[in-house]
């Protein structure tokens, strides 16, 4: 009776017969899709494209953004000042900079400057904070005049004249002045010295020192995007950098320009993405390479498994970009993922053609043989991987439903060139090895009850040791097995999920670093929510219903920009201007004075100090030596020196000036009035009016955007925003991987009962995997990894890898072997896995935080799936003593 030769092993036979038009072929698929890879390339890194559009919450962040698209594509500049001066100074000169550049922005706008704030921005205070602004400048009456009839060094000798002259008549006491003569003698102390000086004429009139909502400024920067490039935004963002250096706007200047927002840390994902990827590419190949050698022990045969997987790794991108239409920060796993299975393929075909070289009288005959003996396992094995992938195409985590596609498809890719394309690589490299004919001769090594045919050799003898205690002491191994999995169990509620997509990414990058600073500041998180109102009245009507809420801090709609109480705010305003005008706006102000007038000057204003300080001790005295110290030094040294000082004191003083003159100008505000870029900011074109809601609390505490989200939702359940987005995300992820879980897990279950045909084999196969995962994630507990959007992608990998390894041990053991440790199919299982380790290692060195999680699972999955496959699963397939 003549044994049908299986269809694996005729197409293994037919490539090696015809090599040179496989590889022919072979190349020009691989051609094709290279080009097909080229020319359609796509990637996003955008985390919330990662789920479908078609959800609540979705629909809801999309409908803001069609509402107001100028918020969509934002770079934010933020500038900080050492001073409040230096800050506007540096904004309105950026900005202004940034608007004449042709080409590379569609807006620059300042949310909180520009004339409307400079003229309003005191009425936006409460009335008692307006009333003691005001009382502080009118105290200042006598300094603020001869500085403004003389802005200049030589105006501020003068201002201090002033006040040292009452200071003589008993009109004032030296306590009085100390604040301003400490700090201008702090300022003129460090210019005397040569090092920087950065005074703030506000701060010397203010009773509280300057926070970051005075020292800092914010541009919106839409910027044209160039998305033929990697980074697109990153023209536009080298353009604002250049042009922050142009201005000298530097920490040496006073000045710190950062970027943030979605546009820079876009381009920063992939510049993270990319760091050191040459680095560790090399490294994952040489060490492939490396575990290749020890598996096969052939350089010819190494050759031929790497040149199969980079032609498949092509020919999945190819096909990925076909299928998919782009690769995401998720989907793009599928090029390790390609190279740990593909190279997995080739492995357990080439370490059986060696053992079978050892029994036929040439290759191809030998690759034909192990073509039969490992076909099916490969078929079945990549099959149900891929059906495990393609479990989650009708998922709404479209990060994972996009590599399921290709992965899904890449599996098939790769299972197909192992029988084709990899046989005919052998055929025409003709590996070195020998044949031995029989099994009986030789080194003593061939024959064995593994399967004979010199099949040990390739095997590890060594562990038959192991092997036989496993099977007799199978009953305890279980046991161990399945009380190690009710600990993982119990240690499920432990679990944690961080789907925070702010924590994947690289927290030392410039944009993630300034965003982290601003979550700091209550006022200017971008952790806020907004809700949507068909009218301006209703959205002020739910705005206050929302700021009862004890989860909110405030909430802000276009109304709060029209200040409350104006007509006594005005009138206050009004009657500081009608004291203030002529101080503010001298009838005649002098010419810029020489330096031979800037030093006599500091000269005369020296000694005024040192006769007001007379023989006193006390802090006042000394502080108006400590000035006129300063000044002598001054007025002595270069002309370099008067030009430093006056370059730290006459700017900001101009500035001072500007900005209380404008607020002096103060008018009634209506809706009307309001600049058309404030309104298009929080009203819509089709009257809808925008709710900015603000959380209460650490903005980027997961449990605290939680409680947020709920108490806003449930007064306005249309509301959006980043901390419900992440929410959404987070219950969409959970709910996508219980549904593919369970697809997979049914779809897997009947093609291996379609195969196998028998319940206790489909058991064996599928447990051990389901084990493994347990334990992963109980040791995702215990050693404190939490899941996040992107190292979830392990748990279908493990899923994939587990159902093959364990596939290869329960078709051996079908075909009647009972040592499967020391047999070559366990040296092809385990190499297997260390070149998948190797692949996705890598990913563990990366300095992206969310490729680099995704490698730590992986590993870590893999040891498990790896454990349970050589340690249990023998235990499995051993027969009960009473049956054998």
């Amino acid at each position: 009776m003549t044994t049908r030769t299986p269809l694996t092993a005729r197409v293994v036979g037919a490539s090696a017969r015809h090599p040179w038009v496989t590889i022919l072929l072979a190349l020009l698929l691989a051609a094709a899709a290279g080009f097909h890879a080229s020319r359609n390339f796509a990637m996003t890194t955008d985390t919330a494209e990662l789920i479908s559009p078609d959800l609540d919450w979705r629909r809801g962040e999309l409908d803001f953004d069609a509402a107001f698209p100028q918020q969509q594509d934002l770079t934010v500049v933020v500038v900080d000042g050492a001073t409040p001066e230096l800050a506007e100074q540096a904004a309105a000169r950026l900005g202004a900079h940034l608007r004449a550049a042709a080409g590379l922005f569609h807006s620059v706008r300042r949310p909180e400057g520009g004339p409307f704030f400079a003229r309003n921005g005191l009425m936006l205070l409460p009335l008692e904070d307006v009333q003691s602004t005001l009382d502080q400048l009118i105290a200042a009456q006598p300094f603020l005049g001869p500085l403004a009839a003389d802005p200049s060094l030589r105006g501020i000798m003068g201002a201090l004249d002033t006040v040292l002259d009452g200071v003589r008549r008993g009109q004032a006491s030296l306590a009085q002045v100390e604040r301003p003569v400490a700090r201008l003698g702090e300022a003129f102390g460090a210019v005397a010295a040569g090092r920087p000086a950065f005074f703030s004429w506000q701060a010397l009139f203010s009773d509280a020192p300057p926070g970051t909502r005075q020292t800092r400024r914010f541009l919106l920067v839409q910027p044209v995007m160039d998305y033929s490039a990697l980074q697109p935004g990153k023209a536009a963002g080298d353009a604002i950098r250049a042009a922050a250096r142009a201005l000298a706007l530097d920490p040496a200047h006073g000045v710190t320009v950062r970027l943030t927002g979605p546009v820079p840390m876009a381009d920063e994902e992939f510049a993270s993405l990319s760091e050191n990827a040459g680095i560790m590419g090399a490294a994952m190949l040489l060490a492939l390479v490396a575990m290749l050698w020890l598996a096969v022990r052939s350089a010819r045969l190494v050759a031929a498994i790497l040149a199969t997987a980079l032609l498949g790794l092509v020919m999945t991108a190819g096909l990925g970009l076909l299928v998919a239409g782009r690769f995401n920060l998720i989907s793009v796993a599928f090029i390790p993922l390609f190279l740990g299975l593909g190279v997995d393929f080739g492995i357990q075909l080439c370490v059986r053609f060696r053992a079978e070289r050892l029994r036929h009288s040439g290759p191809r005959e030998a690759l034909g043989a192990a073509g039969g003996a490992v076909g099916g396992s490969l078929a079945l094995a990549a099959v149900a991987t891929a059906v495990g992938f393609l479990a989650f195409l009708p998922t709404s985590y479209l990060g994972v439903s996009e590599l399921g596609a290709i992965a899904g498809a890449g599996m098939i890719v790769a299972f197909l060139l192992s029988i084709t394309l990899l046989p005919a690589l052998v055929a025409v490299l003709r590996p070195e090895g020998r044949h031995r004919g029989g099994g009986h001769g030789g080194g003593g090594h061939e024959g064995s009850e593994h399967g004979g045919g010199g099949r040990a050799e390739m095997g590890w003898p060594a562990l038959a040791p192991l092997d036989a205690w496993l099977r007799r002491r199978r009953r305890a191994v279980i046991g161990a097995w399945a009380a190690a999995g009710l600990v993982a169990l119990a240690l499920m509620p432990l679990l944690r999920f961080d789907f925070n997509p702010l924590h994947l990414r690289n927290a030392e990058a410039e944009s993630m670093a300034t965003l982290y600073d601003l979550m700091r500041d209550p006022d200017r998180t971008p952790n806020t929510i907004d809700v949507l109102a068909p009218s301006l009245a209703e959205a002020d009507a739910l705005a206050a219903r929302l700021a009862r809420l004890p989860e909110v801090s405030q909430t802000v709609t276009l109304s709060s920009f029209i200040p409350a109480d104006q007509e006594p705010k005005l009138a206050a305003i009004h009657d500081a201007a009608d004291l203030l005008s002529l101080t503010l706006d001298p009838v005649t102000v002098r010419p810029p004075p020489s330096d031979a007038e800037v030093a006599r000057s500091m000269a005369e204003t020296a000694a005024a100090l040192r006769q007001a300080a007379g023989e006193a001790t006390e802090g006042p005295a000394q502080a108006a030596r400590r000035l006129a110290e300063a000044l002598e030094r001054l007025a002595e040294g270069t002309a370099g020196r008067r030009a430093a000082a006056q370059a730290a004191l006459v700017p900001p003083l101009r500035t001072l000036l500007d900005q209380v003159r404008a607020l002096l100008r103060a008018a009634p505000v209506t809706r009307a009035a309001l600049p058309d870029s404030l309104a298009e900011d929080w009203a819509a074109a089709d009257g809808r009016a925008r709710i900015q809601v603000f959380p209460r609390g650490d903005s980027n505490d997961n449990a605290v955007l939680r409680r947020f989200s709920a108490a806003v939702q449930a007064v306005a359940p249309q509301a959006t925003g980043a901390p419900i987005s992440i929410q959404g995300a987070a219950d969409s992820v959970v709910t996508a991987f219980l549904e593919a879980g369970l697809l997979s897990g049914i779809a897997i279950a009947a093609l291996l009962a379609l195969v196998l045909r028998r319940t206790r084999d489909v058991l064996l196969t599928v447990a051990p995997v389901l084990l493994s995962g347990l334990l992963t994630l109980g040791s995702c507990v215990l050693l404190g990894l939490p899941l996040n959007f992107a190292n979830i992608i392990a748990l279908p990998l493990l899923f994939g890898i587990g159902v093959a390894f364990n596939i290869y041990f329960v078709m051996a053991g079908r075909q009647g072997e009972t040592g499967l440790l020391p047999s070559s199919l366990t040296r092809a299982i385990l190499f297997s896995a260390l070149t998948t380790a190797t692949a996705f290692g890598s990913l563990w060195l990366s300095h992206h935080p969310g490729t680099a999680s995704m490698g730590q699972l992986l590993g870590l999955s893999l040891a498990w799936v790896l454990a349970a496959t050589l340690l249990l699963q023998p235990a499995l397939l051993a027969q009960p003593p009473e049956r054998n």
